[in-house]
């Protein structure tokens, strides 16, 4: 899974791929060719003292190394450009894919681990292809070149190579293989901890409710502990790592110099091919340790690879139609909903069962029942964030599985049961729906929804970042206006994007009586000639529908204006008794 990532994803920056290991390539031949030059002044320049052969020499060296220093710093240059490039087209491709997923896909997953895969995740994957970009030639050059080179200037030594490499790499296998299910379950602790904190920030105003700070707080301290321990758990492995390697390094370099020194003094080898010898030897250890760092992040990029994989594949329920059909017409649009029934993946029951129903174009349509009745997950089927597991939902005769997200989109507004605002300013946030409309077609939506005396009289920021009315600051979510006013907003948006159906679901509940009959009458005015479709809990929100549809256990079991059901529908009835009696309603 993760070579297949970072293949699909490196196909576009494969001439800086090439750029690189040119590049490299030329950085190893430089420090490979270093040593020789070192070995030829010590044997030629400084034994015989032959200083015009030092200079000459010595200005080689100090080209080859500046050749070396610049071809080095190029190729990270090129492979950092690769790496966050393509860490950037990662996150792209999440987010994207993640944006098409329907509740099901974003319910079995979890906002918390989404987001560390595409960030942790994909930080990880950025991180080995930088290292291997930048170790990809040189090590592998490195390592043939330097045994080579090595065993060309002194073959009797070369059992040294065979000693030590192998013994590096047996420490390495070790490692890598005490590391693979470490980091697994590291990437599962992140994902815990995130969802922990994520939880308590948004819950804060319940946990300080109920004053249960302390309760959370062992919640957190318990996931971070168990990221602690498998963190600590994983550097003890670094730690290790680090005197192993430099165990092996020192004794290879004690036993060139014990074992060379013999050699020297047999005239076996001149001090200057011993020397290269023993540079060599380091370059191969250092270049089979650079091939260890690789190494030890190729544990956690394969498990968060495979993570990432995960959501790229993932296959979201609501898929586009290969060939939409457009959506023609202007005014308001009918709904209908043909049997249609739909139950949560793994539910004993079906939410809605059976319903049946037509939203004539131009009027008014409420749905009321009881808590749990399936009010809200029928209005989500509308603009189709959920497709219904039997029947038909249809759009002035359209399925809507046979419409494209922009078509539904510009059909049907909808101001969800939980208000939700963006971090930004109050005009950002309007213009949600529609980022042409101008200030005065803010204002007018703001009008409809009650909301023009706050919004002029708001204030946000001290002394020059200081901002009123629509260019008043928003906190995400919302948090940092009232619960009315969060819904008034949210109208208001909606409004502004003017779309041929409206659907509000229980989006007039943290009105007081007085505001809420102020924006139903604004609304029958600025909505008239499009279809409407409210959820309400107030009996007086509903009265003027042109149909009233009684939802219980996921059923209609009741239809027709407020009159004829109070005639007719017993839940109705009950209802209406349970807010006012039935005489202050006829």
């Amino acid at each position: 899974m993760l070579w297949t990532l970072i293949r699909r994803h490196l196909r576009p920056y494969l001439p800086h791929v090439a750029a690189v290991a040119v590049l490299q390539l030329a950085t190893v031949l430089a420090t490979l060719y270093l040593p020789s030059l070192n070995a030829d002044i010590i044997d030629n320049g400084v034994a015989t003292g032959d200083t015009d052969y030092i200079w000459r020499v010595g200005g080689l060296m100090l080209l080859v190394a500046m050749v070396q220093l610049i071809t080095a710093i190029a190729s990270v240059w090129f492979g950092a450009r690769v790496s966050m490039g393509m860490g950037r087209d990662i996150r792209r491709s999440i987010y994207t894919r993640v944006d098409r997923f329907s509740s099901e896909e974003m319910a079995r997953y979890g906002a918390p681990t989404l987001i560390t895969r595409a960030t942790n995740d994909v930080q990880q994957v950025q991180m080995l292809v930088l290292m291997t970009l930048n170790f990809m030639v040189m090590v592998p050059i490195m390592s043939i070149g330097g045994i080579i080179m090595a065993i060309q200037e002194d073959p009797g030594l070369s059992w040294l190579v065979w000693v030590s490499v192998p013994l590096l790499m047996l420490i390495v296998g070790f490692l890598v293989r005490e590391l693979m299910p470490l980091f697994q379950r590291m990437q599962d602790n992140i994902d815990s901890i995130n969802g922990v904190m994520r939880e308590q920030i948004m819950g804060i105003r319940v946990v300080r409710a109920f004053v249960r700070e302390q309760h959370e707080t062992e919640r957190f301290r318990d996931a971070n502990a168990t990221l602690t321990d498998t963190s600590v758990r994983i550097g003890r492995l670094f730690v290790i790592m680090g005197p192993a390697i430099t165990i092996v390094l020192h004794l290879a370099t004690a036993a060139v110099l014990w074992f060379g020194g013999h050699r020297v003094d047999a005239e076996l080898v001149q001090v200057g091919a011993l020397t290269a010898f023993m540079q060599y030897l380091l370059q191969i250890l250092m270049a089979v340790m650079m091939g260890t760092f690789m190494f030890m992040m190729f544990p956690r990029a394969i498990i968060s690879g495979r993570r990432i994989s995960e959501v790229l594949e993932t296959v979201p329920t609501l898929a586009e139609p290969a060939q939409p059909v457009p959506l023609e017409g202007e005014g308001g649009a009918s709904i209908e909903f043909r049997d249609v029934t739909f139950a949560y993946p793994g539910a004993e029951s079906p939410v809605l069962d059976g319903v049946s129903f037509t939203a004539e174009a131009g009027k008014t349509t409420a749905i009321i029942g009881s808590t749990g009745a399936g009010k809200t997950t029928l209005v989500s089927l509308i603009p189709r964030l959920h497709d219904a597991t039997s029947g038909q939902v249809l759009i002035d005769g359209v399925p809507v599985t046979d419409l494209s997200r922009q078509s539904i989109s510009a059909a049907v507004g909808l101001v969800p049961q939980k208000p939700y605002l963006f971090s930004g300013t109050i005009g950002h946030n309007l213009r949600f729906g529609d980022p042409t409309a101008d200030d005065e077609r803010l204002w007018r939506a703001l009008d409809v929804a009650q909301g023009t005396e706050f919004v002029t009289d708001r204030t946000t920021g001290e002394g020059e970042t200081a901002a009123t009315g629509l260019d008043s600051a928003v906190s995400q979510g919302g948090t940092n206006v009232s619960g009315g006013q969060r819904q008034r907003l949210c109208i208001a948006r909606t409004l502004v994007a003017a779309p041929r159906v409206y659907v509000f679901d229980d989006s007039f509940s943290a009105l007081d009586v007085t505001t809420d009959a102020k924006v139903r009458e604004g609304l029958a005015q600025h909505t008239r000639g499009a279809t409407t479709i409210i959820v309400a809990q107030r009996i007086s929100t509903i009265t003027g529908a042109d149909q009233i549809l009684v939802l219980e256990e996921g059923r209609i079991v009741g239809r027709g204006t407020h009159e004829e059901l109070l005639e007719s529908s017993q839940t109705y009835r009950e209802i209406v008794d349970s807010q006012i009696t039935v005489e202050e309603t006829a």
